[in-house]
């Protein structure tokens, strides 16, 4: 028995049940695709469900606003996939008459999707021999056949597709695809990999030689920014408030938040008072701000973390703008805004 032939023998002994498995439509590939990346299976099931109740087709998501997108994506972060998602699919409907791409190429065309994702909507849709890699499949890889090469260099990844494509051959592409990513996600993890259980284990350089945990390889460390927010929340009379949209480049597009002021480090009411910034609600019309959370918020992106105060000001008078607190729940809005209004504005 191969080494190919190993792999489908395990995946098809230890496959989970997931609801985009039972069919090759396109279109819930590709949103199931979508919503994992960057997401553990056990957190994106459950808005997959969501995506595939409220839009049970292409057609619907690309009739929806891009607010109500937003919303249902809401707590899965990278809100650029929600974005770039509602974009495709209103292509495929309006420009390509609601037919989905049916190659590897064609679908690399498509925003939002980059080789993983074609490959993986190539192979299993469209039985296209394009192999799949992802972080599941750079690790299962890079252990087994004792690959030293970083996996965080762009040229890395065509010596891994080319290994994962000459494995592939002469099996059914989908399958195999699925197989590798299911043994990374289950049998081979980064960090307790099920080893004396492994069908590979005499063959896996890695194991043989006691280099499990340094492998794969990476050769830069993400470094991290941090930054300040102070969100002013302003309470007006008859439990309205104001919440802004999002519309500049960077984390959070299109969504909403409290009026923000971003400093350079953590600061107390009287330094806040003192910004130029702060000008606007300044005045009679405006009480003094309260931190409502004593115990800054920190908030961890990929790259940035961010150090979250609230404050509350007093709003005497009325402003068109304001909204009521049940309105201003529906909008799409970070996650860590969403726990701030659930625990001080509950329904």
């Amino acid at each position: 028995m191969n080494w190919t032939q190993k792999l489908l023998l395990w995946y098809r002994e230890h496959k989970r049940d997931f609801p985009w498995r039972k069919s090759k439509i396109p279109y819930q590939v590709w949103l199931s695709e979508i919503i994992l990346q960057q997401t553990r299976v056990r957190q994106g099931l459950p808005y997959y469900e969501k995506f595939v109740r409220t839009y049970p087709n292409i057609e619907a998501m690309a009739a929806a606003p891009e607010e109500e997108i937003l919303k249902l994506w809401q707590g899965l972060g990278y809100y650029s996939r929600a974005r770039n998602m509602h974009i495709t699919a209103r292509w495929i409907v309006h420009e390509n008459k609601g037919s989905f791409p049916n190659t590897f190429k064609k679908l690399l065309q498509l925003k939002g999707i980059g080789d993983y994702t074609a490959s993986a909507i190539a192979s299993i849709c469209f039985n296209e021999p394009q192999a799949v890699v992802d972080g599941n499949v750079y690790r299962l890889l890079a252990r087994c056949f004792g690959i030293e090469l970083p996996i965080d260099r762009s040229s890395t990844h065509k010596e891994f597709k080319r290994l994962a494509s000459t494995l592939m051959a002469g099996s059914s592409p989908g399958e195999f695809n699925q197989a590798m990513m299911e043994f990374g996600a289950l049998q081979c993890t980064p960090k307790t990999p099920l080893c004396p259980q492994c069908p590979f284990q005499n063959e896996c350089v890695a194991y043989q030689q006691g280099d499990v945990t340094r492998l794969p390889i990476k050769e830069k460390k993400s470094k991290v920014t941090k930054r300040f927010f102070n969100y002013l929340v302003l309470d007006f009379p008859d439990n309205k408030s104001i919440m802004h949209k999002r519309t500049t480049k960077g984390i959070w597009q299109n969504l909403y938040e409290f009026p923000l002021i971003e400093t350079n480090s953590l600061v107390k009411k009287k330094k806040l008072q003192a910004l130029t910034a702060f000008k606007p609600w300044q005045g009679a019309e405006y009480g003094s701000p309260v931190l409502l959370n004593p115990q800054p918020i920190k908030h961890l992106l990929s790259h940035q973390q961010l150090i979250i105060q609230f404050w509350k000001i007093q709003a005497h008078g009325h402003d068109p703008k304001a909204v009521h607190y049940k309105q201003l729940r529906k909008y799409p809005v970070p996650i860590v805004l969403a726990h701030f209004m659930e625990k001080h504005y509950p329904d």
